[in-house]
């Protein structure tokens, strides 16, 4: 079984799965790891960027049976055949923001995050590559202990997908320009 965790930045990826992969004895496969080390980040201003189809042949050469899959690039550099599970983990871009300023992200950086989170666009892209294999799981207010039986119901078969949908809160708190306007 092979089993996605993706989504925006700071939602919680890499300590899901590092849990997950300890209760469940799968292996990790980091993307973000195989980019680098197979040295496709190119720094630009402030961000890394990939070169996606160079990472998606070394990806297809990887064995993906049996492991966690973790990266926000995932959507991008897999193939629908060969993933049993897609989990987009989901929070709310308040919450996000507060993450960035944490680990030090640029104001601009900050905002094209957490916009792209109200936007849903990595759980859009999850879509559209693997169609209804896809679980949308909110992480927002929930342990770590919650969101990790949350996933082991979806990997079970017992959860069905959270809608989540950040524009219409933000629109609601009137903030708009706070995520998309500087």
């Amino acid at each position: 079984m092979s089993i996605v965790i993706t989504g925006t930045p700071g939602v919680g990826k890499h300590t899901i799965g590092k849990e997950f992969s300890q209760k469940s004895k799968l292996d990790i496969v980091d993307i973000n790891e195989v980019a680098k080390k197979s040295g496709l980040f190119e720094k630009n201003d402030e961000s890394n960027d990939v070169d996606v189809k160079k990472l998606q042949e070394i990806i297809k050469e990887k064995n993906l049976d049996r492991c966690i899959i973790i990266g926000h690039l995932a959507p991008y550099v897999l193939e629908k055949d060969k993933i049993d599970k897609v989990i987009v983990l989901r929070r709310s871009p308040y919450d996000l923001i507060q993450v960035y300023d944490e680990r030090g992200y640029s104001h601009k950086k900050s905002k094209e995050n957490a916009s792209s989170e109200i936007l849903g666009v990595i759980t859009y892209d999850a879509k559209n590559q693997f169609q209804d294999k896809v679980i949308q799981i909110n992480v927002t207010e929930r342990s770590v202990q919650e969101v990790l039986e949350k996933v082991e119901s979806v990997i079970s078969g017992n959860i069905h997908s959270e809608e989540v949908d950040w524009l219409d809160l933000v629109t609601k708190n009137n903030d708009l320009k706070k995520f998309f306007i500087d």
